[in-house]
Order: structure tokens, then C-alpha cells, then sequence
């Protein structure tokens, strides 16, 4: 465990998204030495101009460092980046660290690690919650699945980008941890923007109606940073519609092989689904509350 933790120098970061920027940019803040890699070559340049290494390639960029971080769209995507050709595992030296930070498939994360292992690595799955503002503020919450002295060897990652971070067992724990969240979260999401549409159908002044049940029992993460958003017609993406889309998926397909059901989820589904319907598929979670507008 302390050979790897001291190993963990160099990172490389793939995924320049709207929260990989932030959390790319703690990680230099915390003085690691820090290497980049996006599909898009612009959206890394802000990050460049500040000190980081930018690669042309993920097979160059995992020859280059001890911890790969990833921080993509969806699980093809990282099934891609983790077993093409010249993916991840190809590619990286032993002992490297894989960190994928994803909301992905608990069955994938598994799988990356088994495969890793194979190879003298390790691997990790650590999604996220806490949106832009979580990423921005260094205060996200993250879940993690893995060997428990590869988590601790990589606390020291995990403490510049989030505040509340937590193991929640062996390979894919994770994720599964993740979908736990997403499911609060869609039922929290259809609640707000309930309440807010009922506030405005009977005539209330919907900032104060927020103001009010902010505090009481109906308070929660959401209304406390979402709403605000709803209110005031700002719906830019902290989190894609289309990615929360793609997590609900995941949970609906992990219930086939457990004998339990989720109406609330689905029906959180059904409702996004006809969002994306309307185009709002690039548009933040917070835009479902155009359903009742």
C-alpha cells in the first residue's frame, strides 16, 4: 500500500467535461503533476495554459503517468477506452492505477478491474454527485468500489476533489452506491418541479414558496440548488439530461436480475425521456421543470 501511494505522482486525466475541468484543476492546485487528454483538444486548453501536460493520444498519455483518472460519457465509451486497441489496459505500464470516475455500469467496473489485475494494475470505480458546483468547490461526494488499500493509497486523490468520500465494498460497490443516489435524485427532481409547477397553477409567489419549504421537511439538495435554477429560466447543464438519462438505464437494467422493482424510477424515466423528446437532452436536470411551465 505505501509503494503505491507514493507512486501516485503523476496523473493523467481523461474527460475535459463540465466537472473533469474543475476537478483536473484541484488536482494541479494539490501540486500533482498533471497530464490531459480529451476528444476535443480545445476544452483542455484553459487547463494547458495553467501548467498541464496535454497528450494526443490515451495510448500516450497512460505510458506517461502512475494514475489514470476517466471521467467520460457513457459505459461504451469507457468499454472503449479501457479495451480497444489502444485503449487503457494496452497501453499503461504495470502498477498503474486506473480511476474510473464515470457513473457507469457496476458489471463494467468488475470487469476493468479483473483485467487490470491481469496486468499488474489496479482499478478502481469512483462515480460522483455533487454537479458543476460540487466539482467547482472541490466538495464532491464520491463512491467508491475496490480493494480496500487501493482506495486508501488513493485518498489523497480522492480529499482535493470531494469532501464526502466513502468505500462501499469490492469492485463495482461504487457504482451500485451511485445508482442508490440517482434514484434519490430523480424522485427529488419530479418533487420540485411538482411543487413549484402546483405554486404557480395556484397563484403563489413561487421564490417564496421555495424559500419556505427549502427549510422544512420537504428541504433537500435540489431544492436547495436546483430550483433556484428552475426559477430563474437559467437550465445550462451542471448534469446533462441525456446523462441522466443513460444512469437511470443502468439502474433499470441492474433491477433484471434482482427480484425488486422501482415505479418511481420509471416513471422519473418516462418523464425525462419526453424532455429529451422536446430537445432538452443537452439541457441540465433542472429543465424538467419546463414539463410544467
Amino acid at each position: 500500500m505505501n509503494n503505491r501511494r507514493g507512486s501516485m505522482k503523476k496523473v493523467g486525466f481523461i474527460g475535459i467535461g463540465v466537472m473533469g475541468k474543475s476537478m483536473t484543476k484541484h488536482l494541479m492546485d494539490a501540486g500533482f503533476d498533471v497530464s490531459v487528454y480529451t476528444r476535443t483538444p480545445s476544452k483542455a486548453d484553459e487547463l494547458v495554459n495553467g501548467g498541464a501536460t496535454w497528450k494526443d493520444s490515451v495510448q500516450a498519455l497512460a505510458q506517461d503517468v502512475d494514475v489514470v483518472i476517466t471521467m467520460i460519457g457513457y459505459p461504451k465509451d469507457v468499454e472503449d477506452i479501457y479495451f480497444g486497441t489502444e485503449g487503457l489496459l494496452n497501453s499503461a505500464n504495470a502498477h498503474t492505477t486506473f480511476i474510473d470516475m464515470t457513473t457507469s455500469k457496476p458489471s463494467l467496473a468488475v470487469k476493468i478491474e479483473k483485467a487490470a489485475k491481469e496486468r499488474g494494475c489496479a482499478a478502481l470505480d469512483a462515480p460522483v454527485s455533487g454537479g458543476d458546483v460540487g466539482a467547482r468547490n472541490g466538495a464532491l461526494t464520491i463512491m467508491v468500489g475496490g480493494d480496500e488499500d487501493v482506495y486508501d493509497a488513493s485518498l489523497p486523490l480522492f480529499e482535493v476533489m470531494g469532501s464526502n468520500i466513502q468505500r462501499h465494498g469490492p469492485a463495482g460497490s461504487g457504482q451500485h452506491a451511485k445508482m442508490c443516489n440517482q434514484i434519490a435524485v430523480a424522485a427529488s427532481m419530479i418533487g420540485a418541479a411538482e411543487a413549484l409547477g402546483y405554486a404557480k397553477q395556484a397563484g403563489l409567489d413561487e421564490q417564496k414558496v421555495l424559500s419556505t419549504i427549502s427549510s422544512g421537511a420537504g428541504g433537500s439538495w435540489t431544492l436547495n440548488n436546483l430550483a433556484p435554477r428552475m426559477l430563474n429560466g437559467d437550465f445550462e447543464p451542471g448534469f446533462y439530461v441525456k446523462h441522466f438519462i443513460k444512469d437511470m438505464d443502468v439502474a433499470l437494467e441492474e433491477l433484471e436480475s434482482m427480484d425488486h422493482d422501482l415505479p418511481g424510477l420509471r416513471l422519473a424515466k418516462r418523464l425525462y425521456d419526453e424532455l429529451a423528446l422536446k430537445g432538452e437532452e443537452n439541457s441540465g436536470t433542472q429543465a424538467v421543470y419546463k414539463l410544467w411551465q
